[in-house]
């Protein structure tokens, strides 16, 4: 059996755990420790912070699976939403001498998706039929931004391949005359607008903003946490105007991707992925996921489900570890 720590660095908290692997497979995974990036100067120091908590300052295993969210390839990895700097030959000297696998946070939950029981993904629209076990699935999520990845399999569970992307910064593409109104708004504030300025947790402000001007009413509300708390409490009314157009924006771009991905199946994850379940059900969602003209009869024979399992990333960071561990020992 192998010990690896495992983390998951996005654009507000980092989470750890220890993850035990053997054979190839996860056999466990610890509870995992969440940290607020904005309390740590950086990833080295949060990484201390969470051997400190655990009791294992000094004895973290030397091996490590670290989703983050930013593209990974290259030496140095800056986020777009979080004011780290992260040095892959930092973390190989210091914190994982004897094997280090960095990967997309979206690339991660790819990976989870992978893994996890059919139990764990919960239907949300299509048919109602499992992931398919060859072919393409995307997956896409809210959180701090809008991650997204796609997941290839080759006929088995266990034979897959995972495709990063960054797909949440693409442009957004209004479908109606409100969010003709809120691409123009916005334009003069970003110049260019990706969907992320919309679905995402902060973007939740945006098209709240957006209602408010107008209706001609004032902003209540500024702060997004507040929000989304009213939103889904359903407590105040441009909140839950907001959150309802929050998930047209979601299913829409969710159907974009799946025809950008051919994809034979959807799922839905991210930081509000799993908080948003029962809303997204009950939303336009599902009627904005096969909006797609001539290929919406296409689109309606996507299965779309939602992952359940509490951290995504962290199994999934596990998961790339051991991808890359097999890929090795082929090469080798």
């Amino acid at each position: 059996m192998e010990e690896i720590v495992v983390g998951d660095i996005g654009g507000t908290n980092a989470r750890f755990a220890i993850a035990r692997i053997e054979n190839g497979r996860v056999i466990a995974l610890d509870d995992e420790t969440t940290l607020k990036c904005a309390a740590h100067a950086s990833l080295e120091l949060a990484w201390e912070a969470f051997g400190d908590q655990i009791g294992r300052k000094d004895t973290l295993p030397p091996r490590a699976g670290i989703a983050v969210a930013s593209p990974v390839h290259g030496e140095v990895l800056r986020m777009s939403n979080n004011p780290w700097t992260i040095r892959r030959r930092d973390l190989e000297t210091r914190l994982a001498p004897e094997g280090l696998v960095l990967v997309n946070d979206f690339g991660a939950v790819a990976h989870a998706v992978a893994h996890v029981e059919p139990g764990q993904l919960q239907h949300l629209c299509g048919p109602e039929i499992p992931l398919p076990v060859e072919g393409v699935i995307s997956i896409v999520g809210p959180g701090t931004g809008l991650g997204a990845a796609c997941l290839i399999r080759h006929g088995s569970a266990a034979d897959y391949t995972v495709l990063e992307s960054e797909a949440g910064h693409m442009d957004f593409a209004p479908l109606d005359a409100f969010e003709d109104y809120a691409l123009q708004h916005f334009r003069s504030r970003f110049m260019r607008v990706s969907t992320e300025r919309f679905v995402s947790g902060p973007g939740l402000v945006n098209l709240y903003e957006v209602i408010a001007q107008q209706q001609g009413m004032p902003m209540t509300i500024r702060d997004d946490k507040e929000l989304w708390t009213r939103a889904l409490e359903g407590s105040e009314t441009m909140a839950v105007a907001a959150l309802e157009r929050f998930c047209l924006c979601l299913g829409a771009f969710a159907g974009d991707l799946a025809l950008a991905h051919g994809a034979a199946g959807m799922v839905i994850a991210g930081g509000l992925g799993l908080r948003l379940a029962d809303r997204l059900a009950s939303s336009g969602f599902a009627e904005r996921f096969v909006a797609k003209g001539r290929l919406g009869t296409k689109l309606s024979t996507v299965p779309v489900k939602i992952i359940t399992y509490p951290q995504p990333g962290l199994l999934g960071a596990a998961a790339a570890y051991i991808s890359a561990q097999k890929r090795d020992s082929r090469m080798n």
